[in-house]
């Protein structure tokens, strides 16, 4: 069966790299077509997500993207234990091989009035966590979504007077259009903090604020990189980056992390010359160690040789739970190579939509203007609020008050895998953040448990979901920060019931 499949269906369709559309949706408009014209019909029994990779010299990851949205459309079916098949029954009007060939047509011609820029961002899907929301009855906060604080333990009442107070005496000239690159005080009080808590050096004016970090990847990539630029992305790593600068056009070089974070000696191996490099270096996403001295001071010594960007995601390392906080990539930079960014929402909330880049002095004009084309600033009233929120100590209290919540509830979180899941999942104990990683037996099917999960009203992205050429141990990311002591272990209860029946 699998050598029929291959040879009718597989051997055609056209894979390109160099394309403007992602080589996951290049591999789904293919098998779908498959389908609707009858070269693969009802009940065919498809390869294996890594043979099937094997076969077409891609990566497995983009296998699952193309096999998860077929599934979810509807085209194919997956059978516990037995493998993927084509769908016994597609929608009525799918059956008719007119409609299906105009159909196909349509799906082929349905971005042509775009770009190609356009083309490919549309392609691109916006994150893990949006393609497995789509399945839930409601958007609550779900545990183990990962990136979520505490909204139990936002200081609503203090917010809300301080909200007030600033309604109650804004000068009238706020009611204009704000300085491009942030309310002056802030970027003043964010330079104050940064400084004192993640040693980075700059001035006010290297400060630029931003609508959240996606905002700040989208600004970075548009401004420093060209079309068809080699970019290192750790793997695994955050997709929000990966698909941030693959809309940019780039080409993205996935370099593997161990236990010192990115090895740089393998980025340079696979691209030397590589424009740009993301990483989280004081807590990698998603695995969770901290990048070493050794390999901090090799990576600047790179970037100055190539003359390459470094862009520096420090998303939670405000949580650290073992001594201080490590101290900040952009705080070794002499040759102003760093793009440091960091966000409000892990820290407050995600609503706020704030969070800013610090950038070398020489591209600070250029950033400015950046966020002038793309919002002209971002909104004044929270950014006053948040000024006085910082200045009168109120952030710094938040942080602290957070991390020992935090250290409490990741404990939680490993007393209920204990007592819940041995022998089913390993959950073992990280020093920063606000997730650990629950690792499963070998062999399992992280992708598989995580659609499981769901079903329960329970949100654990598969680790597998973050790799694009690493092969990982099978591990579902947990996220705690968000959740009570309670809601975690009810929720490994649940979560130990699917495991023991898969």
């Amino acid at each position: 069966m699998t050598k029929y499949t291959k040879k009718i269906a597989f051997a055609n369709i056209p894979l390109n790299p160099d394309r403007d559309v992602a080589l996951y949706q290049q591999l789904y408009d293919g098998l779908r077509e498959a389908i609707l014209t009858g070269h693969l019909r009802a009940k065919t029994r498809l390869p294996s997500t890594r043979t099937l990779a094997k076969e077409l010299n891609i990566s497995r990851n983009t296998v699952m993207n193309a096999f998860e949205q077929l599934l979810m459309e509807g085209y194919l079916e997956g059978k516990v234990g037995s493998g993927t098949y084509v769908a016994q029954t597609l929608p009525d009007e799918l059956l008719h091989t007119s409609f299906a060939k105009e159909k196909t047509k349509n799906i082929t011609q349905k971005n042509s009035g775009l770009s190609k820029r356009g083309q490919m961002i549309a392609s691109i899907p916006v994150s893990v966590a949006q393609r497995y929301r789509m399945s839930l009855d409601n958007d609550s906060p779900t545990p183990f979504q990962n990136g979520l604080p505490a909204y139990d333990e936002f200081p609503f009442r203090m917010w809300t007077k301080m909200v007030a107070n600033c309604w109650s005496n804004l000068p009238r000239k706020i009611f204009g259009y704000g300085a491009s690159g942030g309310y002056k005080p802030l970027r003043e009080a964010i330079a104050n903090h940064l400084a004192t808590t993640r040693a980075v050096k700059c001035s006010p004016e290297q400060v630029i604020i931003v609508s959240g970090s996606q905002q700040a990847l989208d600004l970075t990539a548009r401004l420093l990189l060209d079309p068809g630029d080699h970019v290192w992305v750790e793997d695994p790593c955050y997709m929000g980056a990966y698909n941030a600068l693959q809309a940019a056009g780039a080409k993205i070089i996935p370099v593997p992390v161990d236990n010192e974070g990115i090895d740089v000696s393998q980025g340079i191996i696979k691209s030397s010359q590589a424009r740009l490099v993301y990483v989280t270096p004081s807590h990698q996403f998603p695995l969770g160690m901290a990048m070493s001295l050794a390999r901090r001071v090799a990576l600047l010594e790179w970037a100055k040789s190539s003359n390459a960007w470094i862009v520096e995601d420090d998303y939670d390392s405000d949580f650290r739970y073992v001594g201080r906080p490590i101290a900040a990539l952009q705080g070794l930079d002499s040759e102003g190579r760093v793009i440091y960014m960091g966000t409000f929402s892990k820290v407050l909330s995600p609503t706020l939509r704030l969070g800013y880049l610090v950038v070398p002095t020489s591209l600070a004009d250029a950033f400015t203007s950046a966020k002038a084309l793309s919002d002209r600033h971002s909104p004044q009233v929270e950014q006053i609020v948040l000024t006085d929120f910082i200045v009168e100590g109120h952030f710094s209290q938040h942080i602290r008050r957070m991390r020992a919540l935090y250290s409490e509830r990741q404990q939680a979180l490993i007393e209920a895998a204990k007592q819940y899941a041995s022998g089913l999942l390993t959950v073992n104990a990280n020093e920063t953040g606000m997730h650990v990683i629950g690792w499963l037996p070998d062999g399992s099917d992280d992708v598989a448990i995580s659609k499981k999960l769901i079903s329960k009203q329970i949100i654990a992205y598969p680790l597998s979901m973050y790799s694009i050429e690493a092969k990982q141990k099978p591990g579902l990311v947990l996220g705690y920060a968000g959740f009570s002591s309670e809601d975690i272990f009810l929720a490994m209860k649940k979560l130990a019931l699917v495991l023991e029946n898969i």
